[in-house]
């Protein structure tokens, strides 16, 4: 089955047709503008444009936003900002980073495109621009789709139905938030890549965690090596006095640890195997009933 695009798409929210007026007055400086919120773009003061606190987008680099106001002192703004009626102002629904750089240029005034929103609609409109243009970091859209799950009540299906992407990636998108906070600002900061905090997962103690995460930065690791690493975390190997065939009788099979890791890395929680002789068992952890259902998938099972 062919995957949804993402949510309904950033033409059709900002190519709607009229609506009733929100509750609350427009601005007085734009009060006589002869739109009706949906139908027509106009031209307002960037003073009377505000960010949202819904906006998932936290991060916003100085570099980014000076190329942008550069292209804007040249072109002008292209695509008008997004916006609701809130209180005497206008709320930024998208185009923040627009906005931003558009008062770094040295404009006074937007084009707008005002629009009813609810609180969800917001969110949810902002999260789906930002991911179209892939303008959030890992930790960024992990906090979005909570805040969609946490606000509005909404399950992780739900959530992955509005923003067009599968249950699986938004479940492991949430599980980044389990990890330490300076663990999050590293991969939020682009220290860490996600796959490295996938492997970092692997470790249930949060003093693990960090350690690891800190061995990856300074010795800039790759994947594979943060799984070694973390493998000798998990089960750190003991000193035993050698074995009839020489080979020291503690020692772990390379092979099975091997499996551990490549088993941890696709299924994104601690996994542990027990082999001898041809048998043994195979233990994987999951700390909730959402997790269990994402090993599941992952695993090409479904319940339904």
């Amino acid at each position: 089955m062919a995957k949804p695009g993402l949510g309904r798409g950033l033409g059709a929210l900002l190519s709607g047709g009229a609506a009733p007026s929100p509750a609350g007055s427009p601005p007085e400086a734009v009060a006589a503008a002869p739109a009706v919120p949906g139908t027509a773009v106009r031209r307002v003061p960037l003073t009377q444009i505000r960010p949202s606190p819904l906006q998932p987008r936290k991060d916003f680099t100085p570099e980014s936003l000076q190329e942008l106001a550069a292209s804007i002192r040249e072109q002008g703004i292209v695509q008008p900002l997004l916006v609701r009626a809130a209180q005497g102002a206008y709320e930024l629904i998208a185009g923040e980073r627009r906005w931003r750089a558009a008062q770094l240029a040295g404009l006074t005034e937007a084009p707008i495109l005002e629009r009813v929103a609810s609180d969800a609609e917001v969110l949810e409109i902002a999260l789906i621009e930002n991911l179209q243009r892939e303008n959030l970091n890992p930790i960024e859209e992990a906090l979005g789709y909570q805040e969609l799950s946490a606000r509005f009540g909404l399950t992780q299906d739900d959530v992955a139905r509005k923003v067009g992407k599968s249950r699986a990636a938004v479940a492991n998108a949430l599980r980044l938030l389990r990890l330490p906070e300076p663990v999050q600002t590293a991969v939020r900061e682009g220290r860490l890549s996600v796959g490295h905090a996938k492997v970092i997962l692997g470790l249930a103690d949060t003093v693990h965690q960090l350690t690891a995460a800190q061995r990856v930065e300074a010795e800039a690791l790759t994947v594979r090596q943060t799984e070694e690493f973390v493998a000798r975390l998990v089960a750190p190997p003991k000193a035993s006095a050698p074995s009839p065939n020489g080979v020291p009788a503690g020692t772990r099979d390379p092979h099975v640890t091997e499996l551990e890791n490549r088993l941890r890395e696709r299924l994104g929680t601690r996994v542990a195997v027990r082999y001898r002789g041809g048998k043994g068992a195979l233990e994987i952890r999951f700390a909730s009933d959402d997790d269990l259902n994402r090993i599941l998938e992952a695993l090409g099972i479904s319940l339904d």
